[in-house]
């Protein structure tokens, strides 16, 4: 049964709007970076290929680890540059555009990064996969008897019921292929709802 609960308000904070102000550097110095994070030619893609492969692994364990402990899940690439995430201000160095690009498109080939536009200009960065995302929704569903039940997609990722869940808090685009798989398992199905989108469980 679709629940009545009020929703809270307020529209999610993009990547981009997390890392103004003070908030940025709040969240910098709370994330634990890796040793190669302080090493000054990591910010320089090197030309041999098993170092570069390397690199890379390195550098998209990062963006999934700091993307991951922030919940965070939309940005440009020019935000990217100017972030933490690919500018130590303290080294003085920052991964180039050129750069920053290679190791998204890497992201992308493992299934945790899609483009939003055809500039490749922004994306969505996905920790965990829409696939993985959805079996722990369902997993979920399952262990508190909402199977047959249905939720606003407010509900299933803001709702006090959630709350524990490593779902909490999850940004729409990423919930909504989340459930788009649980839709092709046949384990769920997306409606519209009174007060938008919704999502009824089988």
């Amino acid at each position: 049964m679709l629940s009545t609960r009020t929703s809270r308000g307020g529209d999610r904070k993009s990547f981009a709007a997390g890392f103004r102000g003070s908030w940025a550097t709040t969240m910098a110095m709370s994330f634990e970076w890796p040793w190669q994070y302080r090493f000054p030619p990591f910010f320089t893609l090197q030309p041999n290929v098993d170092t570069r492969q390397k690199q890379l692994a390195a550098w998209c364990s990062l963006v999934l680890s700091f993307c991951r402990l922030h919940k965070q899940s939309s940005m440009t690439v020019m935000e990217a540059q100017e972030s933490p995430l690919f500018n130590n201000v303290k080294l003085q160095r920052k991964l180039p555009v050129e750069s920053i690009q290679v190791v998204l498109e890497e992201l992308r080939k493992k299934g945790n990064l899609e483009w939003l536009d055809k500039n490749k200009s922004s994306f969505l960065i996905m920790w965990r996969r829409p696939e993985e995302w959805g079996k722990l929704i369902y997993q979920w569903v399952s262990r508190s008897g909402q199977n047959n039940s249905v939720f606003t997609l407010y509900e299933l990722t803001n709702g006090e019921d959630t709350e524990d869940e490593e779902f909490h808090g999850l940004d729409e685009a990423t919930l909504l292929r989340a459930l788009q798989a649980l839709q092709q398992e046949h384990k769920a199905e997306i409606i519209t709802v009174s007060d938008g989108r919704g999502v009824k469980f089988f």
